[in-house]
């Protein structure tokens, strides 16, 4: 008999047997904005491969790109309950209501990129979730308030704006072009110490299913990642941003070679709805999806990747009324072939809402096209911060 387990989306434990591996976030409203905003990219082409002996020095991007990271401090206000034994009846005959509850200012830093001449910036969502105040620190020495313009959980991404006149913006590269081994540098504040650069190679590209957000695509690499760099640069050889360095696995909590980054791709499409309207729009179609493993696809009779397996369908949802049903196995999403979980739940989610679009889908071996209408996805349920994450 098959067993269809539940697709393990936002919220992962990600852990591993043998030893305790924590996954770190690394950070030590305003109402939607109506603006256009242009950034300043790089041609759509692979950087020109150096000859010989690598360069001696990468001094010349880290002068094109360090003056567009920029420090980030925030605080909040917290409120902490009082100790149980306040509530104790004989207590409160002599103090009565008198000790409110206690409240104090915490404090955390991080980093974030510049990504447009008139101030718009780039971060972690993390960074800045729950600030009551948002401070900047150019690398000049400039500092100024910001404001919060918009965030996305799902991918972890905030953009603030600041009024500090005329910025200079980093210049945006593409991540999809990035290949295993290319040299890349991470910019940003590694324990509020002030901006500083290390360098490392891409480790692997496409990183999903790591629990650190719902659409995951990162960029790993060992480039040294430090709490503060959350938001921070990791820029190519050449000085352009190809990543948001955002988290790290690590036992000691401090950088062990394996940190990642949200590609830029990803990040420009967010930045561009979060800038345009304070919000990301996506779609849905009501359905937990896993992977066409090869011990479900035996007992499928179909090969391997071939697609995902839906394994439960919100009833009178988009799926429910277009007719899939559990078990069945979807091939391609809106005339595209779908293999994994990250691919599909990208697929659906960049549909317009109210779109309608076809499904191939395999059913006990037969194959059939189903006509779906996608709905605007759901916000996220707000998380409580994991206190292993500092």
């Amino acid at each position: 008999m098959r067993k269809l387990l539940p697709y393990i989306g936002q919220g992962l434990l990600v852990g591993l047997a043998g030893g305790a591996i924590a996954v770190l976030l690394l950070w030590g409203r305003s109402g939607p904005q109506q603006a256009k905003v242009e950034f300043v990219e790089a041609p759509h082409a692979p950087m020109a491969q150096a000859q010989g002996a690598a360069p001696a020095s990468y001094a010349p991007a880290v002068k094109r790109a360090a003056p567009s990271v920029v420090n980030i401090h925030t605080s909040k206000t917290v409120t902490r309950a009082n100790h149980p034994l306040l509530d104790d009846p004989a207590f409160r005959r002599f103090f009565g209501d008198a000790l409110p509850p206690q409240q104090s200012q915490q404090t955390s830093l991080g980093s974030g990129v510049i990504v447009s001449a008139s101030g718009y910036i780039i971060t972690n969502n993390h960074v800045i979730d729950g600030a009551d105040e948002i401070d900047v620190g150019l690398q000049d020495g400039r500092h100024a308030s910001a404001r919060l313009v918009g965030t996305d959980p799902e991918t972890d991404i905030a953009i603030l704006k600041t009024d500090l006149g005329t910025l200079t913006p980093m210049v945006l590269g593409h991540s999809d072009l990035l290949q295993v081994g290319d040299v890349v540098l991470a910019i940003g504040d590694p324990f509020g110490v002030g901006q500083t650069v290390t360098q490392g190679i891409i480790s692997a590209t496409g990183r999903s299913e790591l629990g650190l957000s719902t659409f995951e695509n990162f960029i790993q690499t060992d480039a040294a990642i430090n709490p503060g760099n959350s938001g921070g640069a990791l820029v190519n050889a050449g000085g352009e941003l190809i990543g948001i360095n955002t988290a790290i696995f690590s036992r000691s909590g401090g950088s062990e070679g394996i940190g990642f980054a949200i590609p830029v791709n990803l990040a420009k499409d967010v930045m561009t709805q979060l800038i345009k309207s304070g919000q990301v729009t996506r779609s849905w179609l009501g359905i937990e999806i896993q992977e066409l493993t090869p011990p479900l696809a035996e007992s499928f009779g179909v090969p391997p990747g071939k697609g995902v397996v839906v394994a439960r369908i919100l009833r009178d949802g988009p799926a429910d009324k277009a007719g899939l049903e559990t078990g069945d196995i979807i091939t391609e999403v809106a005339g595209a072939a779908v293999t994994t979980l990250r691919d599909t739940l990208q697929k659906i989610a960049s549909q317009a809402p109210g779109k309608k679009i076809e499904l191939k889908v395999l059913r006990s071996g037969k194959s059939k096209t189903l006509t779906a209408t996608v709905t605007q996805r759901p916000k996220p349920e707000p998380q409580q911060q994991d206190s292993s994450r500092p």
